[in-house]
């Protein structure tokens, strides 16, 4: 059945108008105007509310092995949690597991796609670089894969070195593909790790101490080097650092293709909290940093240097031996107590998929610090354009994907837990007062989120095969 959706005040990333939508029956927005019409449509009245397109976040890490455990939220979990807190599309990483990375993708798919609960697509991390698997980068177009995703940490486990991260960018340039880039400094958290250790240093704060900021300053400015040699686009990942906003600014002065990407917990916390008792829900890489960096990227994000917030969500519970109740089943995963005596064996990640827009709002649009506009183009439509799915996602346009928020701008909430919907047990926003809220969400048109009614389905999900991106 068609839809109106009529008497709201649009959102754009460039405009705020009052406009009805016409949803036709094949979940494609069909029109957008006054008094449209249809027969037999299905009237939404949105009068006092926001229409908002669905979020975009391009980095989540969904069923994630890590230190014996998994990532707490599957590709169903994930996406619910996802979906209550407006985003209709994610962007997943493959593990590079298998011998060919056709096989990679392949298992993947078999995780996500009879789970998916909103329209997803993925990232190809590249681990292991020679001849064969760079004559396999080509291949990945033909999946919908246009983008890798390289590490200059997790020595011996995730990082290439530097010959083959240049190799990496040629090729990806050839065949346009966007690197992706985990900017920290291995050989350095190597050395430190170790120092920590030997001395008796254990406790979560060490995650951080052991990372130093400016790691992601080098880092960042080495890549973009590489990537300037070989006219290759970068993509700069979950920035935490001031060191890092100033690279990033200093290498796109130079003619770098090079844009970044932050997340709320950058913006928020720092490594104060990593020193709490229960700092071990901190724990994430990169770490949390200082205030000084939190209002570096905040600067960035006002003046137009950073392109996108995603959340790296990748969560995990904090006490993984006590079940939590979870659409009436209990469960419980090995989390964070496993590195209650050893921050090296704390599961890196936290939960921000379902906040990320909520939280954004009202820090960002509500206390003045960035418009409407603003924040649609950083959550929703330049991660589209970047990714190569505008203006299917993203977009509020005659064409586009009906992947639509109807926002009460005036809604207030006490936040945490009870509201996040993702299947861990902690909320670093716990208790946070947030003022603007998603009232109905639809994917593709379809209404799966009515209030607090969960009205989604396992396998609804779409993949998106993606095209070349932009460079913004």
């Amino acid at each position: 059945m068609s839809k109106i959706i009529e008497n709201g005040m649009l959102i754009t990333a460039s405009e705020t108008f009052k406009a009805d939508i016409l949803i036709d029956d094949s979940g494609c927005i069909s029109a957008i105007g006054h008094n449209l019409d249809a027969p037999g449509a299905e009237r939404i009245d949105a009068t006092g509310k926001l229409i908002l397109p669905g979020g975009v976040d391009p980095h989540t890490h969904f069923d994630l092995p890590m230190f014996g455990t998994v990532s707490s939220d599957d590709h169903y979990t994930g996406h619910k949690a996802a979906a209550f807190g407006g985003t209709t599309t994610v962007i997943d990483f493959v593990n590079q597991d298998h011998d060919s990375l056709k096989k990679c993708v392949d298992a993947w798919h078999k995780k996500a796609d009879d789970k998916a609960a909103i329209d997803f697509s993925f990232h190809m991390n590249i681990v292991k670089f020679d001849e064969s698997v760079a004559k396999q980068i080509p291949d990945l177009l033909e999946e919908g894969i246009t983008t890798l995703k390289i590490f200059t940490a997790y020595n011996g486990v995730l990082r290439i070195d530097d010959n083959k991260i240049f190799k990496v960018l040629r090729v990806a340039a050839e065949n346009g593909v966007l690197t992706l880039l985990h900017a920290e400094n291995g050989d350095v958290i190597e050395t430190l790790v170790e120092e920590a250790l030997a001395e008796g240093h254990t406790s979560s704060e060490w995650h951080a101490l052991s990372r130093p900021a400016w790691g992601a300053g080098d880092a960042i400015l080495r890549v973009a080097g590489m990537a300037h040699a070989a006219d290759a686009s970068l993509y700069i990942v979950h920035m935490n650092t001031a060191i890092g906003v100033d690279m990033l600014k200093y290498s796109r002065e130079q003619g770098v293709k090079i844009m970044g990407e932050t997340c709320p917990q950058y913006l928020f916390f720092t490594l104060d909290n990593m020193r709490q008792p229960d700092g071990a829900k901190w724990i994430c890489s990169p770490p949390m940093r200082d205030k000084s960096d939190n209002e570096r990227i905040w600067q960035a994000i006002e003046r137009g240097e950073m392109q996108t917030i995603g959340t790296d969500h990748c969560p995990f519970f904090y006490d993984g031996t006590t079940p939590i109740e979870y659409e009436g089943e209990m469960i419980a995963i090995p989390g964070k107590e496993l590195g209650v005596d050893d921050f090296t064996k704390t599961p890196n990640g936290l939960p921000a998929v379902g906040d990320r827009l909520l939280v954004m709002w009202t820090e960002g649009v509500v206390k003045g610090r960035i418009s409407a506009n603003e924040f649609v183009a950083m959550n929703c439509t330049n991660p589209a354009k970047i990714f190569g799915m505008y203006p299917r996602k993203g977009a509020l346009l005659p064409g586009s994907d009906a992947d639509i928020v109807i926002w009460d701008p005036q809604r207030k909430v006490k936040y945490g837990v009870a509201h996040s919907h993702q299947r861990t047990d902690y909320n670093l926003f716990e208790g946070w007062e947030l003022m603007g809220y998603p009232e109905k969400v639809f994917l593709r048109g379809k209404l799966i989120v009515d209030g607090d009614k969960w009205l989604g389905e396992r396998g609804s999900g779409e993949f998106i095969k993606r095209k070349e991106g932009e460079v913004l």
